[in-house]
Parts: C-alpha cells; sequence; structure tokens
C-alpha cells in the first residue's frame, strides 16, 4: 500500500513532540502509535496492540538484540573500569604525572583524539570518547553539551572515512549489489575508497570540531552553555535530565584501590582488538566483509571478561563484588536502552510506511547533471533526520543515488560520497538516532540540550557541504 505524505507523519510526531516537550520516550512511542494507526485504518485498539508487537518485534532482528545486549554491557564495563581505579588512574597520569591536560582545550583534545583513534564502531568510539574524557572535562568546567558534540561527531564521520570496520563491510556490501546487477563496473571496495574525498560532511564536520576545540569560539546555544559551566560551574543546565544516572560513568574506585591506568586501558585494548578479529571471523578471512554487530557484541564480552580475571586476579574485587558492580551498571543504562527499543521500533514503523521510499521517489525524475550530488546529499540528510538511521538512509539511497547518477551523468563518486555524508548530517540532526542518544549517554547530558546545541553546528556544516556539492558536481561532470 502506498501511503504517500502520510508516511511522513509518525517521524515529524516523534521528532516534534521530543524538542517541544524533552521526553524523548514518550515522543517515540507516540511516532510508534501514529504510524501504527496509518497502517491499521486508524482503529485505535489494533494500533495500540501493534504498537507494544513492534515493540516486542524488534527482538526478532538478531542485530538490534546484540546492540541491546551490547548497551547493557557496557554499562557494566564502564562501572567495573571505574571501580578498579583505571580511569582515575588515566586522568591522574595526564593532570598530575604528566601534565599533559592542563586546560579546557586539552580536556577536550583528549575526546577529540580517542574519537580519531578508535574507529572501529561509531558505538564504541562515542562510549569511549565520553567518558573517559568527562571527569577531565567537568574539572575545567566544560559543558556538558560541548562534550557530546566531540563525541558525537568524531563517531560516524571517522568511521565512514576509515571504513575499516562495520560501516565499510556495509557500505561495499549495497554498492556490490549495484555492481552485480551491472549498474555500474569495478569492484565495491575500489568504488567505496574513491568515494572517500567526497564525503564533504564528515570532512567538514571533523575540522569544526577541532576548531571549535582550539579556539573557543563556539556560537549559539552552544555558546551559552559554555557560558553558563564557565561562569557558573554548572555543566548541566539546572532542571536538565542526564541520559544516563551519574554513577554510570563516574563510579568512584573501590576504597582501599590505588588508582593504576592500566586496569583501564587493558579492558579498552582489549575491546579493540577483538573488532577487528571479530571481522576477521565473521567474514570468513575478509576483514571488510565480517558483521559488525556480531563484532562488537563479541569484543564487549571478551572484554568484560578479561576485566574480570584482571581484577580478581589483582586481588582489587571478588567475584561477588564483580558481578554486583556488573548489575550496578546494566541498571544505569535502563533508560538509554529503553531509547534504543522504541527509536529502533520506531525505524521499523517508518520502514513499514516506507517513508524512506516516498523520499527518494521526489528525487527521481526531478534532478539532473551537476545538480545530482548535492539534491541527494539533501534528501539523504533529511531521510536520516526523519527515519534517525544513517545505515538505514544508506541502505536505500546508495542505490538510487547510484542509479541516478548513470541515468542522469551526474559523477558517479561525488554521489556516493554526497549520500553517505547526508546520513550522517540527518543522523547528527535528529533526537531519535541512536548514535546522538548514545553521545547523550555517554557525557551524562540532557539528550534534548544535545540536540539543541548540536544542531546549528550541523546545518552549518551541513550548508558549506552543499555548496561544496554544487562546485563539484557542475566540474566533474
Amino acid at each position: 500500500m502506498d501511503y504517500g505524505l502520510w508516511s511522513l507523519l509518525p517521524p515529524i510526531i516523534a521528532i516534534g513532540l521530543a524538542i517541544l516537550t524533552k521526553q524523548v520516550f514518550i515522543s517515540l512511542f507516540l511516532g510508534i502509535l501514529t504510524g501504527e494507526l496509518i497502517i491499521n485504518s486508524w482503529e485505535v485498539f489494533a494500533s495500540i496492540n501493534g504498537s507494544l508487537n513492534e515493540i516486542v518485534g524488534i527482538f526478532s532482528e538478531p542485530w538490534i538484540t546484540k546492540t541491546i545486549i551490547f548497551s547493557f554491557l557496557v554499562g557494566g564495563i564502564i562501572t567495573i573500569i571505574s571501580a578498579s581505579g583505571g580511569v582515575k588512574g588515566f586522568n591522574e597520569y595526564l593532570t598530575e604525572k604528566r601534565n599533559l591536560v592542563k586546560n579546557k582545550q586539552d580536556s577536550l583534545l583528549l575526546a577529540y583524539f580517542i574519537g580519531i583513534i578508535i574507529f572501529i564502531e561509531s558505538s564504541i568510539t562515542i562510549l569511549v570518547s565520553g567518558t573517559v574524557a568527562r571527569p577531565l572535562t567537568d574539572k575545567y568546567n566544560v559543558s556538558r553539551e560541548k562534550l557530546a558534540y566531540v563525541a558525537d561527531s568524531t563517531s560516524a564521520p571517522i568511521c565512514a572515512l576509515i571504513p575499516l570496520n562495520g560501516w565499510g563491510a556495509m557500505l561495499m556490501g549495497v554498492i556490490g549489489v549495484q555492481i552485480t546487477n551491472g549498474v555500474i563496473g569495478g569492484n565495491a571496495a575500489g568504488v567505496l575508497i574513491r568515494s572517500l574525498p567526497f564525503q564533504f560532511y564528515s570532512i567538514i564536520a571533523v575540522i569544526a570540531v577541532g576548531y571549535y576545540i582550539y579556539t573557543d569560539n563556539d556560537w549559539g546555544p552552544m555558546k551559552k552553555a559554555e557560558d553558563r559551566a564557565a561562569k557558573t560551574g554548572k555543566v548541566i543546565r539546572d532542571g536538565a535530565t542526564p541520559m544516563v544516572k551519574e554513577e554510570a560513568t563516574s563510579t568512584p574506585p573501590k576504597e582501599g584501590i590505588e588508582p593504576n591506568m592500566w586496569n583501564m586501558l587493558l579492558p579498552i585494548l582489549v575491546l579493540i582488538v577483538m573488532m577487528p578479529i571479530g571481522l576477521y571471523i565473521t567474514g570468513n578471512g575478509n576483514i571488510l566483509q565480517g558483521s559488525g554487530s556480531t563484532s562488537v557484541f563479541w569484543a564487549v564480552l571478551t572484554s568484560l571478561t578479561f576485566a574480570g580475571f584482571l581484577y580478581v586476579f589483582q586481588g582489587l574485587m571478588n567475584l561477588d563484588e564483580y558481578i554486583d558492580y556488573i548489575y550496578k551498571g546494566i541498571g544505569a543504562i535502563v533508560p538509554v536502552v529503553m531509547l534504543l527499543i522504541t527509536a529502533f521500533a520506531i525505524g521499523n514503523v517508518i520502514g513499514e510506511l516506507e517513508t524512506g521510499q516516498y523520499l527518494a521517489s521526489i528525487a527521481e525524475g526531478r534532478v539532473s547533471g551537476g545538480f545530482g550530488p548535492a539534491i541527494l546529499f539533501i534528501l539523504s540528510a533529511f531521510m536520516a533526520f526523519s527515519t534517525g538511521t544513517s545505515w538505514g538512509t544508506f541502505g536505500i539511497m546508495i542505490p538510487i543515488g547510484i542509479q541516478m547518477a548513470v541515468a542522469i551523468g551526474a559523477p558517479l563518486y561525488p554521489t556516493i560520497g554526497a549520500v553517505i555524508s547526508g546520513g550522517i548530517m540527518g543522523d547528527h540532526c535528529s533526537p531519535i538516532s541512536d548514535t546522538t542518544i548514545l553521545a547523550s549517554m555517554a557525557s551524562a547530558s540532557d539528550h534534548i540540550d544535545h540536540v539543541n546545541t548540536q544542531l546549528p553546528y550541523a546545518l552549518l556544516n551541513g550548508a558549506i557541504a552543499t555548496v561544496v556539492y554544487l562546485v563539484v558536481g557542475f566540474v566533474m561532470m
């Protein structure tokens, strides 16, 4: 059934209510209910039942179930690492022993460089950069909104620009289908690599973060947040609700434990090393064909197990205490997981309504030549904003973009780069995006405050990228 313009109503309601009410969970559920009302011809009881079934039904998809379990376990990892004295030891090493982090800029640069170095998976990048840097950014009166922005803007852009991860496997899979179908020639890896320089939004976003850290030239809502933190010491707005409980990422070291940075670095190192190993195994020897969700799941489990042996054998905690800390971390993550569950559910409802296909149909037959990359960038951004998923946007828009590029004579590699960048931009702007939610969690920021402060920066970066796509589109025709 073609739902047409009605398919836009659920994301509009979910996003609009989230911004107006700041109650993201309720807004997402009402978005799901609206979608079910449309699907069930406005029958109320059938739609309520359908909404509940949508939420339960997401667990039938293995990658979603793994992501949810992974999120719970990450809460456990963060808590036990903090309890072991690892985070405190690392921060003391940087500040007191080596004097490497001396001010506000240095604390944000730590988050920035972690985001660049750990390119194995966007969720891990966000969680590590946000939780490790937060005690230091708090110390130097950096707003949680600014930390969330840094963590968010160095996750997906970096993972897409350095695609030796699940992102690369996914993108090459989508491109490979078009090669198999004879739409374009070459091989998927080669096509993706040649499109990397044209991911203008991702490149601009990463550069912009460094600029705002070095110059401190913030503006708009971000400047207000930074001024509040600098003048009053309030790193989070009065009345704001942190996305996650403070103890999830600020558990003090267990009494009597000497802070030691290796208690943090070794489990994180295991986490990082296990990711490419998982991709290699699940890809049958080809790291670029592996399963991102399975690899992350394995990596987190291995890191958590390793940390348990490390801490118990050192006598830092016994087995019962280790399990108790894990439960404590899992409990603190429950609000975040509830949002992720409803975000995935509304994504499925939007998929049933074919919202993405409707948006894509608006461009088909109306885009020509050099305008192609710019128009597809804007359309992909709007689609990702509406659906809350960059990967879903890639799955829909890359085939359409490639086919359109061939049909209208638009340059192929800028077109692919534009679709990927557009998906990432929309993801950055959307309050229903899983990575936006995780960035708020990692920084312990109010979620809507993070969205409101990041949005102007993302829109400016997107406007610059659009102009560049217009120029490149006509120059390369």
